[in-house]
């Protein structure tokens, strides 16, 4: 053989060598295989268990009784030995909880409703009773993969996922009705015969939103890793759209979290995807929606958690997938103990108040309604919110609700606007002095326009700034019920004119073929649209009365025309009820501008001004400190 051929030969041994390295399959694609061979090798076990069964009984049929018997029982004992060991390698003393049948059991009261499966022992499916979805479907917070909650465990070196596991119903039963009483349904999860378990304990009470949760670990201290500190808990939830605007709700949509004796806080609403490590201990995490939630609140505290959510591009069934991995202290004792409750229902603020686990806790869960920054919050807190409640009490329709609520409010601003009003007509009388002085004066001695027509409003007693204040004081509420409407779950649902759904969009046209106007939508709000309109003819009115005062800002008269249509695309997808209040709050305002021009006579204002003019001007004590002070001051200088 020569030098040629030993070459060749290397190199073909190295071409082979090099394709079966580059065609040997990943580790993951020979764990697959693996998982696949496993399942074809226990479902050829099954048929031959099977087909020895079936040719058992045929032979029984012709009185081969004793050695059909014998040969079954081999088979049939051979596969179920391979079961048992490759479920004991899999699940080590949990391994009889590897096989099992699903089941589903059922606690309910007159609010809620929640199934549990036996496989993995969480809640499996959840539904609010006394509310519907947009379509008018039972309002089903999730169900199916929906919604799945378990604990990672390292039981003797083995990793293990509890919805892998069949659990024991210990009470037997399969639907527990607490509408008269509370019921208790306990999950069992048993390792063999030695005693030991872990344990779910789920508690509903009559007329309540909160189902009790508790985990207890019984004789596990001495599987689970000595030094093992925590025990991860994991929660994924699918949120499913329950409301006519997805776009709307979508932005109402995301994690609320607090921080144990610390603030609310939560992930960004709009954003595609957002994330957040919790470094410090955690009191209570929620699936928020718009109007429903899903709380998981900790008796003491969760360790840590990381939480994320990411959205749903359709938008069809589902709104955003969030994902949370919570960390549980664990202690390694003989007994463990966690305690939780889950808050399933509704964003009322009353409801959420009124929720806790621990006596006089305040666990702030109110906070997951957006009624806005501090002061705007305070507002909805202690003046909008009760005066809504004592409304709603009266029974009337909630389009009848907003019509009182708007005429009180602007009733008790109307000090304020006629103020406002009074020292806009002031200044509207003063123009031809400040344009004697402005001829006077040149355009380039600005500073000297500026004190002569500051000495001129001194003079008469006018307070340039006196239009403004009273509007700035207006100004907190006017936030408020922006952020109070769309958050008013009393809302939902409730039809007012031609809007079938005060807390949604109203629409008396949708665009035909799917088309939609881009930042507009593809329907027409009419209450957008006379919001608008009412909006316009305010502007103008103010824009008139405000015509002296504004001389010198053209270009904050060009925006505030431009406002109102900024407002029908902006408002345009928003609550019908939103857009119902700025209607009536423009028409009422409208009213009252010219209800006060006409008790405002300008002749006789004018002539009280020029009045005030003649009057000397009483120096106050400060002020004549002051001029003594500069008197002295220039004594010193000579």
């Amino acid at each position: 053989m020569d030098k040629n051929n030993i070459i060749g030969i290397l190199l073909i041994f190295a071409l082979l060598a090099g394709y079966m390295m580059l065609t040997q399959p990943s580790a993951e694609e020979q764990l697959a295989i693996q998982k696949r061979n496993d399942s074809l090798r226990l479902a050829q076990i099954e048929m031959l268990r099977q087909d020895s069964i079936t040719k058992a009984e045929q032979e029984l049929k012709q009185n081969i009784k004793d050695t059909t018997t014998v040969t079954s029982d081999v088979i049939i004992t051979e596969a179920d030995s391979l079961i048992d060991s490759k479920l004991t390698a899999n699940f080590g003393i949990f391994a009889k909880a590897g096989k099992g049948e699903e089941k589903f059991i059922t606690l309910y009261n007159k609010n809620v409703k929640i199934k549990f499966s036996t496989k993995g022992a969480y809640p499996y499916y959840g539904e609010l009773l006394e509310f519907k979805a947009y379509d008018k479907s039972p309002l089903i917070l999730f169900d199916n993969e929906d919604n799945k909650v378990w604990l990672n465990l390292y039981i003797d070196n083995k990793a293990l996922k509890t919805t892998d596991l069949y659990f024991d119903v210990v009470s037997g039963d399969s639907v527990f009705n607490a509408e008269t009483s509370t019921q208790t349904v306990k999950f069992r999860l048993y390792a063999g015969n030695t005693g030991k378990y872990l344990e779910y304990v789920y508690s509903l009470a009559p007329d309540s939103y909160e189902v009790t949760y508790d985990i207890n670990f019984v004789g596990l201290s001495e599987n689970i890793a000595a030094n093992a500190s925590y025990i991860d808990m994991v929660w994924d939830t699918k949120l499913k759209r329950q409301e006519k605007g997805a776009d709307w709700e979508n932005q109402k949509t995301t994690i609320y979290f607090k921080y144990l004796n610390d603030e609310v806080d939560w992930l960004t609403e709009t954003s595609d995807d957002d994330s957040e490590e919790l470094d410090s201990r955690v009191k209570w995490i929620a699936n928020k929606g718009h109007f429903f939630s899903s709380v998981l609140i900790a008796k003491d505290f969760m360790k840590s958690a990381t939480v994320s959510f990411v959205a749903d591009e359709l938008q069809e069934k589902y709104l955003k997938t969030t994902h949370s991995v919570i960390s549980l202290p664990f202690e390694n004792k003989s007994e463990e103990n966690y305690s939780f409750k889950i808050y399933y229902g509704p964003n009322d603020y009353d409801i959420l108040t009124e929720v806790e686990v621990n006596e006089d806790e305040d666990l702030q869960l109110k906070k997951m309604i957006p009624l806005g920054w501090v002061l705007f919050r305070w507002v909805n807190q202690y003046a909008i919110i009760p005066l809504f409640n004592v409304l709603d009490h009266t029974g009337l329709n909630y389009g009848i609700i907003i019509l009182l609520m708007t005429l009180i409010i602007k009733s008790i601003l109307f000090p304020l606007t006629y103020k406002s009003f009074s020292s806009s007509a002031k200044m509207r009388v003063l123009k031809p002095q400040i344009e004697e002085i402005n001829k006077k004066i040149p355009k380039d001695k600005s500073v000297e326009r500026q004190k002569a027509t500051m000495a001129l409003y001194k003079k008469v007693g006018v307070n340039p700034m006196g239009g403004c204040l009273p509007m700035l004081l207006q100004f907190p509420i006017l936030i408020a019920m922006y952020m109070f409407f769309p958050a008013s779950i009393e809302l939902r649902q409730e039809s007012f004119l031609w809007a079938d759904d005060l807390s949604a969009y109203d629409s008396i046209w949708n665009f035909p073929g799917g088309f939609e106007i881009p930042m507009y939508g593809d329907h027409v709000s009419l209450f957008t649209l006379l919001m608008a309109i009412a909006i316009l003819i305010s502007t103008h009115l103010n824009n008139t009365q405000m015509s002296g005062a504004q001389a010198q800002m053209p270009g904050m008269k060009v925006m505030m025309y431009m406002m109102p249509v900024m407002m029908l695309f902006w408002f345009n997808n928003y609550s019908a009820g939103l857009s119902y209040y700025y209607l009536l709050s423009n028409v009422i305002t409208i009213f009252q501008t010219l209800i006060i021009r006409k008790m405002i006579d300008e002749d006789k204002l004018l002539l009280k001004l020029n009045t005030h003019k003649k009057k000397v001007v009483k120096k106050s004590k400060f002020q004549e400190r002051l001029d003594l002070m500069a008197k002295e001051k220039a004594k010193k200088k000579k």
